[in-house]
């Protein structure tokens, strides 16, 4: 059995090229599906054509989105973006009683380390968490 002469390198190379082209034209599908429901500035039946011309013609559909609305795309995932982190650092100074007028950064290092002990945050979260109490 001659399997490297039946299938030679540069046939592998462009089978990994293909699936990894299609994944990422998967993913970029999903990203415009999540954009198309995420803008705000898209009513009920913008929005439904969208999606329609999107998922009846995928290829057209995508490209022509991007070319449409692409700048825009990437204007809401970065205000989206900011909100995640608004709400985290919210709800980092409400658990860890981090506000302004509390006790000493050793106080707020402790409530900190205790959050994190519990579980109800990440260790990457608490060195984010920890940065701003010294910083």
């Amino acid at each position: 059995m001659n399997l490297a002469y039946d299938y030679p390198v540069l046939g592998a190379f462009w089978t990994a090229m293909w699936i990894f082209l299609w994944v990422l034209w998967i993913v970029l599908l999903f990203r415009i599906i999540g954009d198309i429901f995420r803008d705000d500035t898209l009513g009920g039946g913008g929005k439904t054509g969208w999606l329609i011309f999107v998922i009846l013609l995928p290829f057209l559909g995508v490209f022509v989105y991007v070319l449409a609305r692409g700048k825009g795309m990437g204007d809401r995932e970065a205000r989206h973006a900011r909100a995640r982190q608004r709400a985290f650092d919210d709800y980092v100074r409400e658990t860890a009683g981090t506000g302004a007028g509390s006790a000493s950064e050793a106080d707020q290092l402790a409530k900190l380390s205790e959050v994190r002990s519990r579980g109800d945050i990440s260790d990457a979260e608490f060195q984010r968490a920890k940065e701003k109490i010294l910083h």
